[in-house]
């Protein structure tokens, strides 16, 4: 495998990408998608890419990554939900061929398994929840559970309250107003501020990595950012990624002055309501622990954490810190440890 920077890729290496995404389903999130590596590097965040070839020349794989000293890490770390190779279903990557040339690991947190390759390497597996939105809201109710139907019950009950108390309620799906992200990157820095994660922001590029995918167009690949006011009243947002019918739920905010009216779930329910308007058949909420999560999903994908190393240190430095976050977050101690689950895992490794 030859690394590439991702601004030297040939024609010929971005057509064999879109192509081998188009031939393996498990490719269809926007994450795997060139638009969103190449976003990532305009950003300021420099991508590499790993091309595998066959015999021939013809290109099998590839992988695009971050370097970090002696570490590569996934495009779009820490802030990719989903991470692996761009390969044709079966096709092998021998991805111990990334290491040498200074390059002692590669860690990933939140992997598909693309490849068996991979799998001595993986030291843990998480559920990613997702919604079947196929079909709209009725499509969506007839999948739910009874407590995903129940939420969405009340979200439309609560809808007609804050239409009452605060002003008519404006949901825009797919928002180009510049002025509500910047928005949703305060309420969103805010949370992170009151729950003890790091703050994604604080990275440069980052806030211009959100502006320039709002600003990409089309149904192919593009930034969605969806907004839900009552009368002049923001009460939630989200900014997330699509790539043809799937929708990645990113970065979700709502006004904590009204929590009460749990104004996530009425968001969520306007997107499921809009998704066959905007060709929406699947909205991945992303990892974690979340209860809106658990509530709404209709099902989930697996995501596996692991790092490839040939230094047996490195990797049982990674397991501990795998066994700790699962003990924390497992436990009956409450919030605090939950708090530390949630720190440890935005450090930077």
């Amino acid at each position: 495998m030859k690394a590439v920077p991702f601004d030297q890729l040939t024609g010929a290496q971005v057509d064999a990408w879109h192509k081998l995404r188009a031939v393996n389903p498990l490719l269809d999130s926007p994450y795997f998608h060139p638009g969103f590596a190449g976003a990532v590097h305009a950003a300021g965040n420099p991508v590499d890419v790993y091309v595998g070839t066959g015999p021939t020349g013809e290109v099998e794989s590839l992988f695009p990554v971050h370097r970090d000293g002696g570490v590569l890490r996934p495009v779009g770390w820490p802030g990719a939900d989903f991470q692996g190779p761009i390969l044709a279903p079966g096709t092998a990557f021998p991805v111990a061929g990334m290491l040498g040339g200074g390059v002692r690991a590669l860690e990933f947190d939140h992997l598909l398994e693309l490849a068996d390759d991979f799998r001595p390497w993986i030291t843990g597996s998480r559920p990613s929840p997702l919604v079947d939105c196929t079909g709209g809201l009725d499509g969506y109710l007839a999948r739910a559970s009874k407590s995903g139907k129940d939420n969405m019950g009340q979200a439309r009950r609560r809808a007609n309250k804050a239409e009452r108390e605060i002003g008519p309620i404006r949901f825009v799906a797919d928002s180009l107003d510049e002025g509500d992200l910047a928005k949703v990157i305060e309420l969103k820095r805010a949370q992170y501020a009151a729950t003890g994660a790091k703050d994604y922001f604080t990275e440069p590029g980052r806030q211009e990595l959100l502006t320039a995918l709002l600003r990409t167009r089309g149904t192919e690949f593009a930034g969605i950012l969806s907004t839900l006011h009552a009368g002049d009243t923001l009460l939630a947002a989200h900014f997330g990624i699509r790539a043809g019918g799937v929708l990645h739920w990113w970065f979700p905010v709502y006004d904590p002055a009204h929590a009460g009216l749990a104004p996530g779930w009425m968001l969520l329910r306007e997107l499921v309501m809009a998704a066959p308007q905007f060709g929406f058949t699947r909205i991945d909420l992303g990892r974690g622990d979340d209860e809106y999560k658990r509530r709404a999903k209709t099902g989930e994908t697996p995501v596996c954490q692991g790092m490839v190393t040939r230094s047996t240190a490195r990797r049982a430095l990674r397991a501990a810190r795998e066994s700790l976050v699962t003990a924390a977050k497992d436990s009956p101690l409450g919030p605090q440890l939950r708090r530390v689950v949630r720190k440890l895992r935005t450090i930077k490794r």
